[in-house]
């Protein structure tokens, strides 16, 4: 059932027993997914805005390193939210030669997100590309050990920091 779109999941006596994709249906004991599959199970808590940008140059004052971590605190840019940046490069085989890739995030805190991640592109430019998405950041009703229905968190604007 992997890649199928959900028609619907089958709840029985309030325990999962199956899911139905395509017309067909799978018996299962317990089902495991990702929030988007069972909206009325999650809650909507806040947004994170991502930026991807690519980049010519290592980030500055960073000695020219091929990768790194930058964490911005909260109190440093008069908000709520610490500002995440990952760097990886050409290094890691994850770009062009002589190219770096920075992703920057943080949870959102206003109607302008991209203003309040400006400190952390600023510490990037000159970029020569970026892609802005925001994304949003939902928590489970429950931990589904009742209903056998398992639900991936979304990621935070950590995610770039395992």
């Amino acid at each position: 059932m992997l890649n199928k779109p959900i028609e619907e999941i089958i709840v029985q006596n309030g325990k999962v027993i199956g899911v139905k994709s395509e017309g067909e249906i799978a018996c299962c004991k317990q089902f495991i997914c990702d929030p988007s599959c069972v909206k009325d199970r999650v809650e909507k808590v806040g947004q994170v805005i991502r930026v991807i940008c690519i980049l010519s140059h290592p980030i500055k004052n960073t000695n020219d390193a091929n990768s790194c971590q930058i964490i911005i605190p909260q109190n440093q840019v008069n908000q709520k939210s610490d500002i995440y940046v990952c760097m990886i490069s050409f290094a890691h085989n994850v770009a062009a030669q002589g190219k770096y890739i920075a992703i920057v995030s943080m949870t959102v805190e206003t109607k302008e997100p991209e203003k309040e991640i400006r400190p952390a592109l600023e510490l990037l430019e000159p970029t020569e590309q970026k892609f802005v998405s925001t994304s949003d950041l939902l928590i489970l009703k429950d931990l589904g050990t009742e209903s056998q229905i398992f639900i991936s968190r979304t990621y935070d604007a950590t995610h770039v920091f395992f």
